[in-house]
């Protein structure tokens, strides 16, 4: 019987060059899919970068209205603080202005003469003076003269110096006193007397 001898070279050699091809195929495959996952990738951050620049943008305008409404409410609140500093100082100075009239007509009544004022100052209830006198005496009578007064108490004398005001020599001096407006006396309660009727019962008047 004779032996059949088949070839099976050329038949391995297709079976390889197919899966060679079929390799290169995938590998092409798993190329384009990579390469289309990182286009995609791009793109999609892209678009997120795109979105969140647009984000900040718009929160960095917000911040700005956010700022520029801060600095109007300041402004306001420091308009406001203003008008109610203005009111408090006119009602003040209508509150205190027959006051005010009486310290400098009592100030004018009560200096000596000889003596005359540059300055005059009052912070609360203390009153400054600044002004020039003749003599040390004449400083005294006009501290004597404030202690006297219903509107001044506890003349205090801060300094006293020699100077020259007009050619002459003169003493300067600056002292403080309490201002205040005198307290209104007590009003008198009236005695009840008592007296008899026509009929002798005594009645209270």
């Amino acid at each position: 019987m004779t032996a059949i001898r088949v070839n099976l070279l050329p038949h391995r050699q297709i079976k390889r060059a197919q899966q060679q091809k079929t390799m290169l195929a995938l590998l092409a495959f798993v190329a384009l899919a990579g390469l289309a996952t990182v286009v995609l990738g791009h793109f999609i951050i892209a678009g997120m970068t795109d979105n969140q620049t647009r984000r900040n943008a718009f929160l960095k305008d917000e911040i700005a209205k956010l700022d520029l409404q801060i600095k109007e409410i300041a402004e306001l609140k420091k308009k406001t603080e203003d008008l109610v500093e203005r009111k408090n100082v006119v009602e003040s100075l209508q509150s205190n202005r027959a006051e005010l009239v009486h310290l400098f007509d009592e100030i004018a009544r009560r200096l000596p003469d000889g003596v005359y004022l540059k300055s005059l100052k009052q912070t609360g209830g203390t009153v400054a003076l600044l002004g020039y006198a003749q003599s040390s005496a004449r400083v005294s009578t006009l501290m004597r003269n404030l202690d006297d007064s219903e509107w001044f108490s506890a003349p205090r004398l801060i300094e006293v110096k020699s100077a020259s005001q007009g050619g002459l020599r003169v003493h300067e001096f600056t002292l403080e006193v309490q201002h205040g407006a005198p307290q209104a006396p007590p009003t008198p309660t009236r005695k009840r007397t008592r007296r008899p009727d026509h009929h002798g019962t005594v009645r209270s008047q």
